[in-house]
Order: C-alpha cells, then structure tokens, then sequence
C-alpha cells in the first residue's frame, strides 16, 4: 500500500454489512419514504433511524425485521418502552400481513414461542435473564434510552449486544446538540467505539478535564460520518418524495399561570424571616411547589375539560396525588399508573387511541413514548411541568404527529415560581427544532448514499505545496512525508522535533494530519512513512531528537472507570528502532504534578486519601534520543563530528547536558489564535511592545483587530490596540484594565498537550549540531525548532501541514531576519 491508499484508509464511514433488497421484496403497505429507509437499514446492516414522530418507525422496524429473517433465518428481537407492544401488534397484522411479534418476559418463554419476531421491554433485557445473543437482529424502539453514557441501561447493554450483525435502534429525539448522546449510539452499533470517537471528533481542553468539544474544523466530517449510519428525517421531502398528508397546522399552545402562594421562612441560624419568591430552582423545590399548588391546578384542569365537551382529552402529570386528585375532580378519566395490570393498561391505551375513552390520565413516563393518540385526540393538559424535556416533548408529539387531522392545542398549567422551569422547557424546545431543521438539511444536501459522502470526504486530502525561503529558513507547507521524500539523503545535520501523540489531538481537517488516526496502531502505521525518510535524509552519525509523553487515557472514554497510562514513549522508541535508528537513551523533562492534577484531575490528594490504590505519579515530557549510524562503525564517530572546544563547552555545561533530567523554564512560541485570546490588560501590553519592536504595517493592525472583534472581544469605550509611541514625551502606559478579570479569559487557550520549550530546543541543538549545520524539524508547528536554529547560526528547516500555525511561524522567521523580536509566553507575564 503505498501513501496515498494509506490515506484513503481514513476516511470514515460506517462499513456496510448487510445486503441489497429488491424493491418488489418490501411490503406495498410502506410509504415511499418508509421504504427508502428500510432498504438503506437493510443493506447498513447496523444503523439508526431518527425519523420524526408519525413517519413510521414502527413499521419500518418490523418489516426490517422480516426482511433480515428472510435472507438471514433465525429470529428477531424487538426490545420497547412499557406500553406500546400494541402499536406493533397493530402494524404487523392489520399493515403488513404478517403474524403478531409475541411478547416476551423471560428466556423460558422464549423457548416456548414459535414466533418468529419476540417483544419485550428494555427492563427485562436488562435485568432479567433473556439473550439478545440468541436472535439473528434486535431493534430498540424509542432508543433514547441510550443517552447517558454512564447509565445501566447502556453500560449493561453494550456488551450484551456486542457482534450481533444486525441491529437497528430508532427514535424521534436524538439532542443534535449532545455530540456524545449520538456517539453513543454509534457505540452501541459498533460503527465506532465512544472513546475512540471522542477522540477522533472533540477536542480537549488542555487546561480542564472531561471538557469536550467539537473541532471546528471536524464538524462537516463529524456530521458526514453520522450520515452514513443514521438517518435523519424531519418530512418525506428530505428524501425526495411527496409530503402530502404530513404538512401539520401550527401548533396552539396555551399558557396557564396561577398565583403562587407567599411562603415565609425563617433562617435557622439568625431567625430572620424571609420569602421564597421563585421556589423552582430546583428539584426539591420544584415538587415542593407541585404539592402546593395541586388543588389549583387541577382546578384548573377540570376547568379547560368542562368547557370542552366534545374534545378527548390526555391529561399529563407526574406524582401520584395528582393522579388521584384527577380522578377525583374528573371520576370520567381513565387511569393509567405503574402498578396497574399491564393487560389492563394495555386495553385502556388501546380504547383511547380508537376513540373509546375521553379522557386519560397518565404519567409521560409510563404513556410518553411509541403511542400513537392522533386519530381521535387533539388536545392535550399538562397539569404540570418539570425540567424533563425529553419526556416532555415526546409526550405531546404522541397526538402533534403526521396523519393528525386537526389543530393540536396544548394546555400548560404551572405557577409564578415555576416561571424558569418553563423557560428552561422552552429554550430547549426551540433548540431542539432548531437542530433538527439542520439535520434535515444534511440529509438533503448530502443524501444516503455512501459513495456520495465516501466523496464528499475524500475533498479534505491532502493540501497544496507552499514554501518561503529565508537567508537562514526553509519553511514548506505540506504533509511531512511528501516533503521528506523530496529531499536528498544524507542532507539533514540534525533532526528535533515534537511528534503528534497519537490521535490525542488534530490540527487540520486534512486526512494528512498525523493526529487525525483512529488510535496509535494507525497513527504509527502513518509514522511508517515518514520514519524511513528521516533516517534517509540525515547524515551517517547524526542525531534525531525526538519529544513525547505519554498519554493520560480517561476512564470515560476506556470504560475503566479511572485514568490510566498509555505508554506511548516506549512504543516510540520500539518504532524508531524497527526503521533502523539506534536509541542513545532519553533526557526526562521534569514537569509540575499539581499543574498536571489540574488539567487531568487524576492525581487528587483528596482522591488519594480516600483510596490510594486508584493514584498514579506525574507523567514528564521526554526527548528521546535516537543516531543514524556512521559509515565508519569502528570508533563510531559521525562521518561529520559535532566538535566543541573544551572553551567554549565547559565542564560544567557537560555535566548538566550529560545528566538525564532536564529542567525547562517552559517559555515557548505564541499564535496569533492565542494572542487574540489572551486577557485584555495583557493583549495592550503585549501588543504595546510588539508595536514598537516591529515596522508598523497598517493593514495587519486593522486585520488583528476586525480579528478581535469577530470573537466579540474589542471594547467599545476604549481603545485596545493603540499604537505605541516610540517617543519618550508620548505617554502611552496608563493602565485602564487593571480591574478587569482575565481568569476565565485565559481558560480558553487550546494548546498542543506538551509543545516544545525554547529553552530545551537550544540545548539539543547546541549538543548536537555545529554552528552553519541544518536543523530540521517536520512537525515544524510554530517553527520553534528552525527559528532557534537560526538564532544560534545554523539553518533552520520546518514542514508544517496546518496553514494557520505554518504562517504564523513563517512570521517569526521573517521577523528574526529583519532583527525584531518575537512574542513568547512569558512576554505575557512580565511586569509593566
């Protein structure tokens, strides 16, 4: 495989293990859009529906099922919420003509079934002692359930559903919004393991554990790679076909405040009296105030029903003294609750979907999910609210669904106090529709197609050739090995770099990038490329200086429970010495534990105290060192020595350079990403002394600060970036934003996990190269390594793929060959 099909590799779709269905082999009784679906479920073999509600999911999950049987044999498991196996019963007989699914409670009544399609519940599979093992494909319906990364439900179902080829999971409410819900489906399909998503999409904060967010520059492919094994689909339109018959009337949503009553307390320790004014901050007194205002709301309630004779009525509520308040207040309402006979609930759900019952009483949890009530109901009570919009958005989708006839109206009741548990409902509705409007897009734009996403990918490969050349500097923008390979052998005096970690961060969206790998088997896969080259291109006795550390691996994303280590510097060192380096040992940069605590949380003294097994130590930063061999082996010197006089290289000099651990100030290089981040009182100061060190470039001052204020941080009562004056009777020091707090501002930088420190780069090029010699670094980021190369008069050469960083360093160069200065990080914290 040579590079470029390496590359290919990459790109990430969800692999296809199903089969093609003929269209004469889907039932008639599915709508266009419906068989679309099932067709692309079928030959994905693993993959999730997020249809809207009323779009069918359920007959498309059983006639999945039909399908997989027929060309697979065996038998399929539906797992569903309490309360629907009537829906599906429904569907299969009077739709698809084929035999009811039976329902299911434990292995012993699987045995005795002869039904080809069982039911059960997602508790039974759960905690109960049947298999999913046992059937050819399993369905999760309303698979919502899957969202909490730490919950039973998804801990104890991955491995119980682990190699089976087909599954399908299908519901109406995936949060666009929460990246890691959607991945932990894709967790559960087996598209791609949580953790290794996590890492291959989300960025770490480097400065606060567990902070993940999604790379910028990933978010197109992020979305691509969901496409290819879930579908999206808000109409029938997103894929094409007709919506007639699934264009709703806009929804009336009525609001219904009452008065809360004044509750007086009194502080325990002073005796003050005081008054609750919003009681609804949390969930404690949120129910509180529920148990306080039930008279009113049912009141309420049995106001909007009287005055609605016609209308069927389902009546939302959560704690049981409403429901019997409800009851009591409306003897005509039918019941349903947790402990009634499910064949009874079963029976009641079924009379009001079919007209036979007014009103119904029921909790969102138990009626919330899978009941289709739009045939004969339009309106809805919600006789109170709480933080829960999940439940609260499926339950009034269980009558505002395709096929309903008439206006929905929606009644919520709920109290003054309650005003910001109702603003939290809304705000996520509005969000949620928001998203979804997007996620219908992207299936318009791109399609279901794998080849056309599979093309849509492959755009972000490779990148275009650019260099700029110094007296001193060669600086390319390009994929390291490409450049590498253009190169003469034996041509390189000394070889320091910084590799990525594995696939611990991305910093381009190219397919180039080294982090963007699946894991360290594929990152070093990549290396295999590039290592042979450096070997190559640098001179017989010369050496390679190469900067790792190991890897923090969160339990999060291994499912350990706890950080561990991942020994990324010895399969450095295996890596290097397989291409033919000879390793000379490796210098340990001795970094601050409590610093390392703060970005990883995994070494906490009040962690240690409660149980010390679960503690490491600190992990330093190392610079491995690794020699091309000379042509003369006999005394092992370089074909061209590195030579110092003992004048000019002191005894003592050697001593501190021989040892193996070395102290770095950590001063290094700054972007401008990090300069326009960077606390206000700091920016003025720093971009003060910038001003006067550098030839004044008009059109670059007016570009940094549209820059500021793209990311909303130019002021508009004072000016940030003044130019300074060179002149000593121009006063230009006063400091305006001393009161300001920069904490939080600061907190926001996005750094490489351990990027090289200026003072250590000159050490290492000191003691391996003379002066007049070439210095290469192919990971050249902010071009640290050839911009100190050149300090110390020897020729710097840096290969960058990121054009961001590739420009800035090229900056530096040109900045240290005009003779000005260069900005640091400790130039942010000097004092005025």
């Amino acid at each position: 495989m040579n590079y470029d099909d390496f590359l290919n590799t990459k790109i990430c779709v969800a692999e296809e293990s199903g089969f093609d269905v003929k269209d004469e082999e889907i039932s008639e009784a599915l709508k266009p859009h419906q068989r679309e679906a099932v067709k692309w479920a079928c030959k994905g073999g693993r993959r999730a529906l997020f249809e809207k509600f009323g779009l069918g999911k359920t007959i498309q999950e059983l006639e999945y099922c039909r399908l997989v049987l027929k060309h697979n044999g065996g038998r399929a498991l539906l797992i569903l919420p309490l309360g629907v196996r009537q829906e599906f019963t429904h569907d299969a007989v009077e739709l698809l003509h084929i035999d009811p699914p039976q329902y299911v409670r434990n292995k012993k009544e699987i045995e005795e079934t002869s039904a080809d399609i069982c039911m059960t519940n997602y508790e039974r599979v759960r905690d109960g002692d049947i298999d999913p093992q046992k059937f050819t494909c399993v369905c999760l319906d309303e698979a919502a359930v899957l969202r909490s990364f730490g919950s039973k439900t998804y801990q104890t179902f991955l491995p119980k559903f682990k190699g089976i080829k087909y599954k399908l999971v299908a519901t109406a409410t995936p949060d666009p919004n929460e990246y890691k819900e959607i991945i932990h489906y894709a967790g559960y399909l087996e598209v791609m393991d949580t953790g290794q998503a996590l890492t291959r999409f989300f960025k770490r904060d480097s400065t606060k554990a567990n902070n993940l967010t999604l790379y910028p520059h990933k978010e197109d492919e992020f979305w691509l790679w969901v496409s290819s094994w879930a579908l999206f689909l808000s109409t029938p339109s997103d894929l094409g076909f007709d919506d007639a018959g699934y264009n709703l009337p806009k929804m009336d949503i009525r609001y219904h405040k009452l008065k809360s009553d004044i509750v007086q307390t009194v502080d325990r320790r002073t005796g003050q009296l005081g008054i609750e004014m919003d009681v609804a901050q949390g969930l404690a007194s949120a129910a509180k105030e529920k148990r306080n205002s039930l008279d009113a709301r049912i009141e309420k309630m049995k106001e909007i029903v009287n005055s609605n004779p016609d209308d069927h009525f389902i009546l939302w509520h959560d704690l049981e003294d409403e429901r019997r308040a409800i009851k009591k207040a409306l003897p005509e309402a039918v019941e349903i609750y947790g402990t009634q006979d499910l064949d009874i609930r079963e029976k009641n759900v079924i009379d009001f979907a079919n007209g036979k019952i007014r009103l119904l009483a029921t909790k969102k949890e138990i009626s919330g999910q899978g009941c289709n009530f739009q045939k004969y109901c339009h309106r809805a009570i919600f006789v109170g609210i709480d933080y829960k919009f999940n439940d609260f958005i499926q339950a009034i989708h269980r009558i505002y669904r395709f096929l309903q006839t008439k206006q929905v109206i929606i009644d919520i009741i709920y109290t003054e106090n309650e005003k910001s548990v109702l603003d939290e409902l809304l705000a996520k509705w509005q969000r949620f529709e928001y998203q979804s409007k997007k996620m219908s897009e992207l299936v318009r734009k791109n399609g279901i197609s794998t080849k056309t996403i599979i093309e849509k990918m492959q755009r972000s490969k490779g990148v275009e050739r650019v260099q700029v050349k110094g007296a001193n500097y060669t600086a390319v923008l390009n994929d390291c090995v490409i450049e590498t390979q253009r190169m003469e052998s034996d041509s390189v005096d000394l070889i320091h770099t910084s590799i990525p970690f594995s696939n611990h961060y991305e910093y381009t969206p190219s397919y180039n990038d080294f982090g963007h790998n699946s894991g360290n088997e594929t990152f070093f896969e990549q290396m295999d490329y590039l290592t042979p080259e450096l070997l190559r291109i640098l001179k017989p006795g010369r050496v390679a200086a190469i900067h790792v550390k190991n890897r923090v691996m969160f339990g999060n994303a291994t499912g350990d429970g706890m950080p561990t280590i991942d020994p990324f510097r010895e399969m450095t060192v295996f890596h290097y010495i397989k291409h033919g380096f000879k390793y000379m040992g490796e210098i340990v940069v001795l970094t601050d534990v409590v610093r390392e605590n703060n970005q990883t949380y995994r070494l906490g003294w009040t962690e240690q105290c409660k149980d010390g097994t679960k503690m490491g130590v600190g992990c330093p930063e190392y610079v491995l060192l690794f020699r091309k061999l000379p042509t003369d082996k006999t005394k092992a010197y370089a074909d061209k020595p590195v030579v110092k006089t003992k004048e000019e290289y002191s005894r003592a000099q050697w001593q501190l350079d021989a040892h193996s651990f070395y102290r770095s100030s950590g001063d290094r290089l700054l972007s401008k990403d990090e300069i326009i981040k960077m606390p206000i009182d700091k920016l003025q100061k720093v971009y003060k002394q910038y001003s006067v060190s550098n030839i004044y470039d008009f059109s670059s001052h007016v570009e940094m600060t549209n820059q500021l204020d793209k990311e909303g941080r130019l002021p508009a009562t004072f000016m940030i970036m003044q130019p300074a004056s060179w002149s000593d009777f121009i006063w230009d020091d006063i400091n305006r934003m001393r009161t300001l707090n920069t904490t939080q501002s600061q907190r926001n930088q996005n750094l490489h996990v351990c990027p090289l420190q200026l003072d250590i780069v000159e050490r290492i090029i000191n003691r391996y190269s003379n002066e007049g010699e070439l210095v290469l670094d192919p990971f050249g980021g902010l071009m640290t390594v050839p911009l100190t190369a050149i300090k110390m008069n020897r020729k710097g050469y840096g290969i960058e793929l990121n054009a961001d960083y590739f420009r800035d360093g090229v900056g530096y160069l040109k900045q240290f060959e005009e003779q000005q200065e260069q900005l640091s990080l400790f130039d942010f914290f000097k004092e005025t």
